[in-house]
């Protein structure tokens, strides 16, 4: 057998793995991201070679095409430089570690597992460069485990020395793409292979289409505190070392557009991004808090971790107890001064578009009129067979459960004031808003207490436990309270009847779906 020639792999040991590995847990994204990470590897490891043949302008293509027919069948092809003779049966062995493991592929165990979780037959046909022979070999993973095979035969073809590919076919898919998991596919593929967009390495397609991603645009802005300051680009360099050998660089922005699916961090190792692609970003509560919050839809970037293991799909980090320290100290470099990015996210606020107001006012008009048609007649009638309530407030609020107080002293026409915000989860409380008024006689503290129910009708309907909603309806409630307190400061009577029309209203029909 001459140097460039070989008539068969031995595939043992570990050829018993290829049968649980169609049970990985994978997503479809990222067992094909295993063939782009081959290739791109296969380029990084020959560019100089690969860019004496083909020029210093020469680009690593990789093509994904999807064949829907029969079974279904998957083919990966890229110009990378092949795989060479020396290094094809540990290519084609399982659980075959490869002699370096700070590339992209350092498992040894990507082609082969992605291969077996999509499909029960595989081929992969390839010419290394500078070698004249291209190789083939097949994989039907029933039948090596059924006849227990320990060697595969490889078909040999000549070539021109100067050609240098891998084609990677899957048939027999156990999982066909299609539809919506295809749109999936491309738009993480994009998010993950960013990088390498971006320097130029590598020009990624799917059924023909060239993929590519999509930078998101930056908030300019003055900081919400000061409106009238100077317009601020809302993004700063993060860059810091956790000790261990474990370090974090990158960058973090506010976008200019809220976008909740789009929102987050990309995680990147080695230019690739590992946990965060597409609208799967990387969001943990610590630093986003709840879902929906401005913070949520706003808040991206991109850091590149070292040092850190990932799982074997490469979907995930494996962070051996050191996420909280990342996330502490992630924390901190994001709202340090003079961009404090976390304060900014969640206190800029944009003035809708008139269409998103108009379809937001459409909306609310519909369905508050079906209720006010539905529920309020009998209410309203009521209301009008009631007699004036003229009591004035107490001087204190009941006793009853709170979920938050908090106590605001004043200055107001040379009066001290005490005003008490009290949110209650007490469910005896009927009332959406209850007041206190306790007026200042001489030089006394002017005390008034304002409590709203949490766990009334209205606000499990419309606000439940999002702190945005809960404070937009406190407000309100605040609003109604001081009016009251005011007003009849200035003579005007009855108005425990308005308030308790409004307690009415919200209880037994504007709370209704």
């Amino acid at each position: 057998m001459d140097s460039a020639s070989i008539d068969s792999i031995n595939i043992r040991p570990g050829v018993s793995i290829l049968s649980v590995l169609k049970h990985l847990n994978y997503k479809p994204w990222f067992a094909l991201a295993e063939f782009v990470d081959n290739a791109i590897q296969s380029y990084l490891e020959h560019s100089t070679e690969l860019q004496i043949l083909e020029g210093s302008d020469f680009k690593l293509i990789v093509s994904i095409d999807i064949d829907p027919t029969d079974d279904g069948k998957i083919t990966i092809s890229d110009n990378a430089a092949g795989i060479y003779r020396g290094d094809y049966a540990r290519a084609f062995r399982p659980a075959a570690v490869p002699p370096e493991t700070s590339g992209l592929n350092e498992f040894g165990m990507g082609m082969k597992s992605a291969a077996c979780w999509f499909a029960e037959k595989f081929t992969v046909r390839t010419g290394a460069l500078g070698e004249e022979v291209a190789r083939e070999v097949y994989f039907d993973v029933n039948k090596i485990i059924q006849d227990s095979l320990e060697e595969l035969t490889i078909k040999t073809t000549p070539k021109d020395k100067d050609i240098h590919f891998t084609r990677v076919t899957l048939s027999g898919l156990h999982r066909p793409l299609h539809g919506k998991t295809i749109s999936k596919i491309k738009e993480h593929l994009a998010s993950i292979y960013r990088d390498f967009f971006r320097k130029g390495i590598l020009e990624l397609t799917f059924d023909g289409d060239p993929l590519s991603y999509s930078e998101p645009e930056i908030l300019k802005a003055s900081y919400y505190k000061d409106e009238l300051g100077p317009q601020i680009e809302w993004r700063k360099e993060i860059n810091f070392d956790l000790g261990g050998g474990l370090s974090a660089s990158g960058f973090a922005a506010i976008r200019e557009t809220a976008n909740i699916s789009k929102a987050g961090f990309a995680l990147f190792r080695r230019s690739r991004v590992i946990q965060g692609s597409g609208d799967e970003g990387y969001r943990p509560e610590f630093i986003f808090k709840k879902p929906n919050s401005f913070l949520y839809q706003r808040l991206y970037g991109e850091l590149h971790l070292e040092g850190f293991d990932v799982s074997h799909t490469k979907d995930g980090f494996r962070w051996e107890d050191n996420e909280e320290a990342f996330l502490e100290l992630l924390e901190e470099h994001l709202d340090a001064e003079p961009i404090p990015l976390l304060k900014q996210a969640e206190g800029h606020r944009v003035n809708p578009r008139p269409g998103e107001l108009r379809r937001a006012a459409e909306s609310a008009t519909k369905h508050t009129a079906e209720v006010i048609e539905r529920e309020m007649p009998q209410v309203i009638g009521s209301q009008l067979d009631s007699p004036i309530d003229e009591s004035t407030p107490p001087i204190e609020l009941s006793k009853a459960t709170q979920a938050s107080k908090r106590i605001i002293k004043l200055e107001i026409n040379n009066t001290p004031w005490e005003i008490t915000l009290d949110l209650s989860i007490d469910p005896s409380i009927d009332d959406w808003v209850d007041i206190s008024n306790q007026p200042s006689l001489d030089q006394d503290v002017w005390k008034v207490g304002i409590r709203m129910s949490l766990v009334h009708p209205f606000m499990v309907q419309f606000s439940g436990a999002d702190p945005e909603k809960v404070e937009a309806l406190l407000r309100v409630a605040t609003a109604i309270v001081l009016a009251e307190v005011t007003a009849a400061q200035s003579g005007i009577r009855g108005l425990s009847t308005l308030r308790r029309n409004i307690n009415q209203y919200l209880k037994d029909a504007l709370s209704k779906p």
